[in-house]
């Protein structure tokens, strides 16, 4: 039979943590699916669709427009919340659905192309319960149904040569939310993004920046949580209820704002809110000339930190408010760095260098700037992309000490600054001495603990590196750099030799960024020493696509600078994985 294109929009869906499930309860998961696979079918009929395969936990299935596709999956989705009701978290089968609008190529009854590879990768990004769409289905629903969207940007999916621009769609009405998390024993606040009233969309940045300042100035603060910014900012264009927002991150409080700008004026408003009853507990405005934005940005927060108790004296709370550099032109390219700082692709770390150098130029003594710059190099080092190593790790070496140097107690420059020099120097112990000073400062520094997790890590302390890690997690549980606190487990977890662990952690690093090569390295060794080497020699193969220099014996200028003997087990499980000498 010969093969013939047509236009089709593809559907990929899989379960979430499907391989969790089935090594707790095999025979119940394996079961609960069935159910679920027989009642789908109908389902994707009753929308004009068909199944082309159906394996595993995954489900791939073609239909003839974008809306029957997305009208399918927002129902699979209440199907899932119907079926979840009365399971405990853990324990409950989410699906993640991707789909494309592409041409195709069809054999037989099954479908090949680029444009189906693209709909699977789609699919790795959704949430739990979450419907991911790539730029071309999107243009086809857009304003043709009901739908809250988050745009993802450009987004770099494994094998495919081209970005792709990526659109998540909130869960269907009935689809249970992400794992509710319980408040901590102190106040917690999660501050979203700020709109921006501007009909110029480029400054939509200026108030990210905003946002992060006040972020930042409240995580200085021991007895308050703060949920990191990559995490509150998850909500950014969807219309979600503060009470599914507090119950999401596990807090008692959420602010939210709005930004607007003219030419030469700023006016910048905010509310607090108590997340459990929706109670507005707070609300005031702050306006003024543009060149006076870190003066309303400190009355801001104040103003926050005050509804919040009361009693505290201006005075105490202005103590630990964080100055951004006076130069707003360089700060300006900072946030715009830092905006991408997550996009795991070498012509992006490119980019930024370049906004980042340029700002150190405007604004020499910004240290924060600095130690960015310098995690920049420990990204490059772990994927490979240095280019002349000896001179590109000496100069990122240099913008750690330069971070630290200038830190003066700010706590991102001490802990971005320490996790550099002991990442790509080897200074371990003045690299930890440094983070902890950070966290000491800022307790609610998410990347501080995961940086002091890598670090407990190199030097062997692998349960404390652990605990850190978790803790990094619990702070930004909606962080697109997850991947790298999985990964951080599996390394740890190796060290303390507990393999089997590691691959499970390493694996969902991967599921959600395939594109980290130190989370497929640490699943190859990991599998590699559990004796798995079928398994693991595929993982080597997918590694080598990526960087073909690497072979065993230039393996270690990839890692972190580990112990001898713990560099010597992740070698021999490379090895054993298949790994060239």
């Amino acid at each position: 039979m010969s093969a013939r294109r047509r236009l089709a929009a593809i559907l990929a869906a899989d379960v979430a943590g499907y391989a969790r499930l089935t090594g707790e309860d095999e025979e119940g998961t394996v079961r609960r699916l069935r159910g679920y696979r027989a009642a789908v079918r109908p389902i994707v009929a009753a929308h004009a669709g068909r199944i082309v395969d159906m394996v595993g936990d995954g489900l791939l299935a073609e239909f003839p427009s974008v809306i029957a596709a997305v009208e399918c999956a927002m129902a699979m989705q209440v199907l899932s919340a119907e079926r979840n009701a009365e399971v405990a978290v853990d324990q409950r089968l989410l699906f993640r659905i991707g789909i494309n609008f592409c041409e195709v190529l069809v054999e037989g009854r099954g479908i090949l192309g680029d444009g189906v590879n693209i709909a699977a990768r789609l699919q790795t990004m959704a949430d739990p319960g979450g419907i991911c769409l790539s730029r071309a289905a999107y243009d086809e629903v857009r304003g043709k149904l009901a739908l809250s969207v988050q745009d993802l940007g450009e987004q770099q999916l494994r094998h495919i040569a081209d970005p792709v621009r990526a659109y998540a769609i909130a869960p269907a009405t009935g689809v249970p939310p992400a794992a509710a998390l319980p408040p901590p024993g102190k106040a917690s606040i999660a501050v979203l993004p700020f709109d921006t009233m501007s009909s110029d969309r480029e400054q939509e940045y200026f108030a990210d920046g905003l946002v992060e300042e006040i972020i930042t100035s409240l995580s200085c603060l021991p007895w308050l949580m703060v949920i990191a910014r990559n995490s509150s900012f998850s909500y950014r264009g969807k219309s979600v209820d503060v009470k599914q927002i507090g119950r999401e991150l596990g807090v008692r409080y959420v602010l939210e704002g709005s930004v607007r700008r003219s030419a030469t004026r700023l006016r910048i408003t905010g509310q607090l809110i108590d997340a459990a009853t929706g109670v507005h507990l707070w609300a005031d405005h702050f306006e003024g000339p543009v060149e006076d934005i870190l003066e309303l940005q400190d009355q801001l927060t104040a103003g926050v930190v005050g509804g919040i108790v009361p009693e505290l004296e201006g005075a105490e709370f202005r103590r630990v408010l964080r100055k951004p550099p006076a130069n707003l032109d360089a700060y300006d390219l900072f946030l715009r760095g830092a905006a991408r700082f997550h996009l795991l692709t070498r012509d992006n770390h490119r980019e930024l260098l370049g906004y980042f150098y340029r700002a150190i130029e405007l604004d020499p003594h910004f240290a924060p700037t600095y130690a960015l710059a310098s995690n920049l190099f420990i990204l490059r080092k772990s994927q490979g992309w240095l280019e002349d190593p000896e001179r590109e790790i000496a100069e990122g070496m240099s913008l750690a000490h330069r971070a630290v140097e200038f830190a003066h107690g700010d706590p991102m420059a001490l802990g971005h600054g320490g996790w550099g020099l002991a990442f790509l120097g080897g200074e371990n112990k003045l690299g930890l001495s440094l983070i902890d000073r950070a966290l000491s400062l800022n307790p609610n520094f998410a990347l501080g603990w995961l940086a002091s997790g890598y670090v407990r890590t190199a030097l062997g302390e692998y349960d404390p590196a652990i605990e850190h890690l978790n803790r990094a997690r619990r702070l930004s549980p909606r962080d697109p750099r997850l991947y790298l606190y999985h990964t951080g487990v599996a390394l740890a977890q190796i060290v303390a030799g507990r393999y089997e662990a590691a691959a499970i952690e390493a694996d969902q690093a991967l599921t959600l960024q395939p594109a980290h090569l130190a989370a497929a390295r640490y699943k190859a060794a990991a599998l590699g020493l559990l004796g798995r080497r079928e398994e693991g020699s595929a993982v080597v193969r997918q590694i080598l696509a990526a960087d073909p220099t690497l072979h065993l014996s230039t393996a270690h200028l990839r890692f972190p600078h580990l112990r001898a003997q713990d560099l010597v087990r992740l070698i021999e499980g490379l090895r054993r994985a298949g790994m060239p000498e």
